[in-house]
């Protein structure tokens, strides 16, 4: 397939139509965002339009992409935080490399072993087993982590917003 040349019953050549889903794709961007970005650069068209070829060529693009990505460090930070959604109570778990890259993140209404066993399995489920795991004192992790990655060693920090309550009393 040439770049310059539209595929059949589009409009647009191959080459906006892979920026516009790699956009959606890489960066995670809403449809809308994407036709900003795209309108920026002088190119007019619907978020529908974008949302018919991300589902349209998906496949071909996710490949591509995953494939590119860098493999994620072998020094993993896990953490959790509560927030307040509609007025509920929920537990934010998220697992970050040494680099910063995000691993993942799961949104639960509790915070204990149960659901830190769901949230590791389905992380080490997407990702090979880390050499080192951070985490703050948090007493459920403790168990999941030593079970499915064995040779992981665990190290537990006092987070930081916690150390500057300390200095501060």
């Amino acid at each position: 397939m040439s770049l310059i040349k539209a595929p059949k019953r589009h409009c647009f050549p191959v080459s906006i139509i892979s920026q516009a889903v790699w956009l959606y794709y890489r960066f995670n961007h809403s449809y809308r965002d994407v036709q900003e970005q795209l309108a920026f650069r002088g190119i007019t068209l619907s978020h529908e339009t974008v949302r018919k070829w991300c589902t349209k060529f998906a496949l071909h693009f996710i490949d591509v992409i995953k494939k590119r990505e860098r493999k994620p460090r072998d020094k993993w930070h896990l953490d959790e935080m509560a927030l307040k959604i509609n007025g509920e109570m929920f537990v934010l778990w998220r697992a970050v490399d040494r680099d910063g890259m995000e691993l993942d993140v799961f949104l639960q209404k509790r915070r204990n072993k149960r659901s830190a066993i769901r949230f590791l399995s389905r992380l080490l489920g997407t990702h090979p087993a880390p050499r080192v795991i951070v985490t703050d004192k948090l007493k459920s992790y403790v168990k999941p982590i030593t079970g499915p990655t064995s040779g992981s060693t665990i190290v537990s920090n006092t987070p930081i917003n916690q150390l500057a309550v300390k200095k501060n009393a």
